[in-house]
């Protein structure tokens, strides 16, 4: 408990100690009402200032507003019916300070719960200075600097390591406990663990720009993009309290007149009595507290989850997705590929590989990185006098001042070169020079180990469609989309076609569907924006996904996909079951009020038993473990 809640326990009990000894006090008049208001003044002092300077302020319908009204009309009926009965007026204030105290401690444990699961922030980075270790904020170390990290330690800045080999523990990032091991020239991320050895890091980003930063500044901006759930509460409120104080007000004023013109006994103190019932009961604090406290809780779950969602208005729209669309190297592939085979009549192998490692050093596609790997060999910038990279197509570079073109079929058909056509379950690089085709690379990328278990998952979660969109060849597409048994595809894509084709498939969908399109997050910035969600996996120190996409998976497992449309139905389905519950059993007990069925205590569970049974659901939404 904070300050502020002990103090409110405080008085919760010296109030409730106290009111109950008054009911063995015999007394009546101006010291009966002097009494009672110790035990009222204590719960509801903050209750009526508040209420005062909302009033002057212009701020009338409120919570405050209608709890000081109904307590006080309470007190006045007590007064003018000399009756001394002041139980009521104290009680309701009793049980709604429980209540407040109940629903602040649920909010700030959930609020803690979720700062906990994100404590990635590092407090400090060892960097070396004259031979010593000297400890510094890690927004005062610059790029190029060398920093030290101990075993146990967080890692405050991401870069390169220079020396040293260890495990880090990415949890808090992934929201998976699998370690990853790093090693002399690895790029190493913020906000993980450091568990073994001793690192000697060279910064490669500031603070400002590293992974923990964009990802705390994404986490703790989330709940200022409201969900439609969220915006229709606020305005519901909004014209809900000013219509029930006005219907209080009617049903204290209205009956009695009736009555008073048909010569019958207008009741007075009986029809003051219900409004003041009805206020209480009509307080919409169920509503406007836990519907942002359950997507606040669905937030923090996805997070601890590895599933950063950038706003409830995106988990929202998550919750409605009935087509996913699937990117397919990177994605669905591990995206590494490896060169299988070599094939040249001309030169040798080695050589072959020595002129598309060359052509493909400065690209940072899965096919350039798999040829230089395979070349092995360091590459020398001097005999590059330039390259030009054809999007969807390949390379055209000049080597040794020889014009190497080295890429797909559509390349060679573009500068006119004849080349022979490869296996059809491989991806074929041709390489040619001067015009002269000399062979072809063949690689082949692998399937990632969940992919299958991910589609079948999404089926299960009640997909209606899956769709690949990839720039691979057709026949490679086939061959994954049969494996994995994806629904449709399209193949030999440019990334704006792709863009195209979501187009037309966002055209295509039912009114109230959501399509969800699932990316590296690198490449395909541009389809992440445009899709109803847009969904980076694997984006682990990607600047570009975290920038694009609406929703950032921390690994590079297909299967979070599903994860995270459960996760997010579930906090729909509990945002809905509130808001049935707390207008369904309001509106019941209002009727009831306005009859004269129910009293203060059962308008006390209308307003605080509803408020708490609404704020206990909310905070499941926190528990994504077993969704």
């Amino acid at each position: 408990m904070n300050k502020k809640q002990k103090t409110m326990l405080i008085r919760i009990i010296i109030a409730s100690i106290t009111f109950v000894l008054l009911q063995f006090v015999q007394s009546s008049g101006v010291l009966r009402f002097i009494l009672f208001m110790i035990p009222y003044l204590i719960l509801g002092y903050d209750i009526l200032i508040k209420a005062v300077s909302n009033i002057i302020n212009g701020r009338v319908f409120d919570e405050c507003f209608l709890m000081a009204t109904a307590t006080v009309g309470a007190v006045a009926l007590a007064i003018y019916s000399k009756s001394g009965d002041y139980n009521e007026a104290v009680a309701v204030m009793l049980f709604y300070q429980i209540g407040e105290l109940f629903q602040s401690y649920a909010v700030s444990k959930s609020r803690k719960n979720i700062t906990e699961l994100m404590d990635i922030r590092p407090d400090y980075a060892n960097i070396e200075q004259d031979g010593k270790i000297v400890k510094v904020a890690p927004e005062e170390v610059e790029i190029g600097s060398v920093i030290v990290i101990q075993p146990g330690e967080k890692v405050p800045l991401d870069g390169i390591v220079l020396a040293g080999s260890s495990s880090l523990d990415t949890s808090a990032l992934t929201g998976e406990s699998r370690t990853r091991d790093v090693n002399v020239g690895d790029e190493i991320i913020s906000g993980s663990i450091n568990l073994s050895g001793v690192l000697r890091v060279r910064v490669e980003k500031e603070f400002f720009d590293s992974t923990v930063s964009k990802i705390l500044d994404l986490v703790e901006n989330a709940s200022s993009r409201k969900s439609k759930s969220e915006d229709f509460i606020t305005k519901f409120a909004r014209v809900y309290t000013p219509a029930v104080c006005l219907s209080a007000l009617a049903l204290a004023i209205l009956p009695p007149i009736f009555n008073m013109v048909s010569g019958s006994n207008p009741s007075w103190a009986m029809w003051i009595y219900r409004a003041l019932t009805f206020l209480v009961i009509s307080c919409p604090c169920a509503l406007v507290i836990s519907i942002p406290l359950t997507f606040f809780a669905g937030l923090g779950g996805a997070s601890k989850a590895g599933v950063l969602v950038k706003g409830s208005n995106y988990l929202e729209t998550l919750s409605k997705a009935e087509i996913v669309v699937f990117d397919k190297t990177g994605t669905l592939t591990k995206g590494g590929f490896d060169v299988v085979g070599v094939r040249s009549n001309k030169i040798s192998e080695e050589k072959l590989i020595e002129e598309a490692a060359y052509a493909e050093s400065s690209s940072s596609h899965p096919i350039s990185k798999s040829i230089v790997k395979r070349y092995g060999k360091e590459i020398d910038l001097n005999r590059i006098a330039s390259i030009e990279e054809i999007a969807g197509e390949g390379v055209v570079a000049n080597i040794d001042g020889n014009d190497v073109a080295c890429g797909n079929n559509k390349l060679m058909k573009r500068l006119n070169i004849a080349f022979e056509e490869g296996d059809v379950n491989e991806t074929v690089i041709h390489v040619a020079v001067n015009g002269e085709y000399l062979g072809s690379i063949l690689l082949s990328d692998v399937l990632k180990e969940s992919s299958k278990s991910a589609l079948k998952e999404l089926k299960r979660a009640g997909i209606k469609k899956t769709i690949m969109l990839t720039g691979d060849r057709r026949e490679v597409a086939e061959k994954v989309a049969k494996e994995l048994e994806i629904d449709d595809y399209s193949s030999d894509l440019l990334p704006q076609d792709k863009v195209r084709k979501i187009e037309e498939l966002l055209s295509g969908k039912e009114k109230g569907e959501a399509l969800c399109f699932v990316g590296d997050g690198i490449n395909d910035a541009p389809v992440l924006s445009r899709a109803d969600v847009g969904i980076a996996m694997g984006a682990l120190g990607s600047d570009a996904a975290i920038e694009a996409a609406d929703v950032v998976l921390m690994d590079d497992d297909p299967l979070k996909v599903s994860k995270a449309i459960r996760i997010a139905r579930k906090c729909i389905r509990i945002v809905y079951e509130n808001i049935v519950f707390a207008i369904g059993v309001k509106l019941i007990c209002l009727v009831l009020g306005a009859f004269g069925i129910a009293n203060m205590p059962l308008a006390i569970f209308a307003d605080v038993g509803v408020m708490v049974i609404a704020v206990l659901n909310a905070v499941r939404a926190l528990f994504v473990k077993n969704v």
